[in-house]
């Protein structure tokens, strides 16, 4: 097949390697000149591009079979939001719009955006709320690849909870808090996947030609003071000390349901949350 790939950071590049290694034709974008060589051991072809270039993104989806677009902003602007997020998509739209050789359109959303404090159980029927103009964005842009979908092209967005796994291991991201005392009781949920489930339910998603939303999740549903608790117990390191007397700056509390992609037939290799 031909697959490209825009936007090759974490996950994008772990997608590229296995689709790579599979035999297929994969060609993925960056914005960073530096990155290009390594980026040509795991794909066919490397483009330097950003998402306002319409021309070049035209050249890229050219004859693809699927795309995916799995971006991240290196700033927390609106401007920047808006311009890494929205615009990339309404111009990868066009481009798409321009080839009907594409079958496909996968992108990797955040869960970050429904923005509910609740603890309930949330699955893909939510109603989304964003909380600030970057959560806006964000909804925006899965609106914008959702409407793209049509007869000869479908649109499958992947809501990621927290992201962990090699080189961005859990202790690596929360060593700092061992020992330290939080606001709050720390009874709010927390949300993580494993890597190797986010690139195998992107290619879970392609082998079945998935359309609409699906929530991505480990099985193992936790609160905060659970979650750092374990954690700092595997690596023998001190407790959090949880103080009710201040108010908890988390932004949003909930147990994101899997159940939705898991009944279409993908299996997680990291159900419960690995801490070592």
């Amino acid at each position: 097949m031909k697959l490209a790939i825009i936007g090759c950071g974490y996950v994008g590049s772990a997608v590229a390697r296995l689709w790579h290694a599979a035999g297929n034709e994969v060609t993925v974008t960056t914005t960073t000149t530096e990155k290009v060589e390594e980026l040509q051991a795991i794909a066919s072809k490397v483009v330097i591009l950003t998402g306002d270039d319409l021309s070049s993104l035209q050249q890229v989806v050219a004859n693809q079979d699927v795309i995916l677009l799995s971006i991240g902003s290196k700033q927390r602007t609106p401007e920047i939001y808006r311009q890494t997020y929205l615009a990339t998509a309404q111009n990868l739209v066009k481009a798409i719009k321009n080839n009907s050789g594409v079958k496909q359109l996968i992108y990797t959303s955040s869960y970050g955006l429904i923005n509910h404090t609740s603890g309930d159980t949330i699955d893909e029927t939510v109603t989304v709320k964003p909380k600030d103009e970057f959560g806006e964005i964000l909804a925006q842009t899965e609106q914008v690849l959702l409407n793209a979908s049509a007869t000869d092209l479908t649109t499958c967005i992947l809501r990621l909870t927290g992201i962990y796994g090699p080189d961005r291991e859990l202790i690596k991201i929360f060593k700092r808090v061992a020992g330290t005392t939080r606001p709050g009781s720390g009874e709010s949920y927390t949300n993580w996947v494993h890597l190797e489930d986010i690139v195998g339910a992107i290619d879970f998603a392609k082998d079945k030609q998935l359309e609409g939303i699906y929530h991505l999740n480990s099985d193992e549903l936790m609160t905060t003071k659970e979650f750092l608790g374990r954690l700092f117990a595997a690596h023998d390191l001190p407790a959090v000390t949880w103080d009710s007397s201040q108010t908890s700056s988390r932004a949003y509390n909930m147990k994101l349901s899997n159940q939705k992609i898991k009944s279409a037939g993908f299996e997680l290799a990291h159900p419960k949350i690995e801490f070592t």
